[in-house]
């Protein structure tokens, strides 16, 4: 195995006590990044402490440019690595130290690198994260014309009844236009009920009375569509990453990549 394969297995897989030290690592910085902009954050910790703050704030952004690096040049195909959903995340990391340098007053931006939080589980590598991670992923894909359906149909009964609230209480109780009865539909359907606007005559709250019942129901259907697609599907992809597309979803005994073929590590 070469140089360039050994460090590959290293960063982008977690099979060799290695690989696992570094992403475990890799998930103590970003944290300890995250936990140094909210430190910033306070007035009397950024006035006492500026400087050690900011030189272990640059001290974190070469470690992510250099793991940044590293990743582009162990992959055979880079321009996948760059523009996959990983490779932006991690572009994101590193892009607000270095836009300090030029804009006044960005250096709040840098907290945008907690979405590298969003790398835990692969960064974890563990099987059973990875697998209920692509089984939840999957349930959203096969549901999502069920969950459109759905809301396409709450869409016409909030346009349906608050088109009725309007007619029934009118401007003289705070229903002054269509829309503001679609805002009270929304607020009143999903249990929130700010309050500001409240329906006064006894049809319109007989009206309110059936959509505040409704709306316990109709919140409660999305998650039924979801659950039931996870209860359906299964997952037996491990932890391998292809080298050549990057693709991450392979049986537990393949050797070849499923998607382009190409031998796995």
């Amino acid at each position: 195995m070469t140089l360039k394969q050994k460090v590959y297995e290293v960063i982008f897989e977690a099979d060799t006590p290695k690989g696992k030290l570094f992403d475990v690592v890799l998930l103590v910085v970003i944290l300890l990044s995250i936990a140094l902009v909210m430190l910033e954050s306070v007035p009397s910790i950024n006035a006492d402490h500026r400087e050690a703050l900011r030189l272990m704030e640059w001290i974190i952004t070469i470690l992510f440019s250099a793991e940044y690096l590293l990743r582009i040049l162990v992959v055979q195909r880079p321009s996948k690595y760059i523009f996959s959903f990983y490779g932006i995340i991690d572009f994101l990391a590193v892009l607000p130290s270095y836009l300090t340098l030029f804009f006044v007053g960005s250096q709040s931006l840098v907290v945008i690198r907690a979405i590298r939080l969003i790398r835990v589980f692969r960064i974890l590598k563990l099987n059973r994260y990875t697998a209920a991670g692509n089984n939840l992923r999957r349930a959203l894909a096969q549901s999502r014309e069920k969950i459109f359906v759905f809301l396409f149909f709450v869409l016409n009964i909030i346009v349906i009844v608050g088109t009725l609230m309007y007619l029934i209480e009118g401007p003289e109780n705070g229903f002054i236009s269509i829309p503001t009865s679609i805002y009270w539909t929304i607020v009143t359907m999903t249990t929130v009920g700010y309050g500001d606007i409240s329906p006064q005559t006894p049809t319109g709250q007989m009206l309110a009375s059936a959509l505040m019942i409704a709306g316990y129901a109709i919140i409660a259907v999305p998650t039924g569509i979801v659950t039931a697609e996870m209860v359906r599907s299964s997952s037996k992809s491990n932890t391998q990453v292809c080298s050549h597309c990057l693709h991450d979803q392979h049986e537990n005994d393949a050797i070849f990549c499923k998607k382009c073929g190409k031998q796995l590590n």
